[in-house]
């Protein structure tokens, strides 16, 4: 667990729901947000992701477990299919809040190595906390690897973070009833 509690997770939408598909399970929002909190420190943990009219509810619902939502534009590709990369905006804000001192440490959820600078960046700012990584050791980027930034690969926390499974309390050493 990380100390500090003034962490802030920056969290790549598009690369966790997929990371978790591929898997073959789904994430339970609601826990993953109290785990950051109570396993990481993390006060504000920002998703970006694209934003379609069809998933308004998705919104609703990720924003009542506690995350603050920062919305891409989307565009369609040549397949019809929506496309928001959120990369850019990612790695803007991070920076932005480096210089401004938001923040203690930095929980990056990606899978992403585009996001390898941005990691480089906050470890010789100091501010560079864990890296959760939504695929497993194989499809993690070796470019988010080379920075020897630690990382937790979530599949290890199926059964803290799945949808559809309950977690036995006190299991591995947290407190009775907690989702750490």
């Amino acid at each position: 667990m990380i100390k500090s509690s003034n962490n802030v997770a920056y969290i790549d939408g598009a690369n966790l729901h997929k990371g978790i598909e591929q898997l073959g399970w789904s994430l339970d929002y609601g826990k993953f947000r109290v785990w950051l909190s109570e396993k990481h420190g993390v006060k504000k943990a920002y998703i970006f992701i694209g934003l379609l009219a069809k998933n308004s509810s998705l919104y609703t619902y990720l924003q009542e477990c506690g995350f603050v939502l920062i919305f891409k534009e989307t565009i369609y590709d040549g397949d019809g299919k929506p496309k928001g990369n959120c990369d850019a905006d990612l790695v803007l804000s991070a920076t932005i809040d480096v210089f401004e001192s938001n923040y203690d440490t930095v929980i990056l959820v990606s899978s992403d190595g585009d996001y390898a600078p941005l990691v480089r960046f906050l470890q010789k700012k100091g501010k560079m906390g864990i890296i959760l990584s939504p695929s497993n050791a194989k499809k993690c980027s070796i470019l988010l690897k080379r920075t020897n930034a630690k990382i937790t690969f979530l599949d290890q926390m199926k059964l803290v973070l799945s949808q559809y499974n309950e977690k036995a309390p006190g299991k591995d050493g947290t407190l009775e009833g907690s989702f750490s």
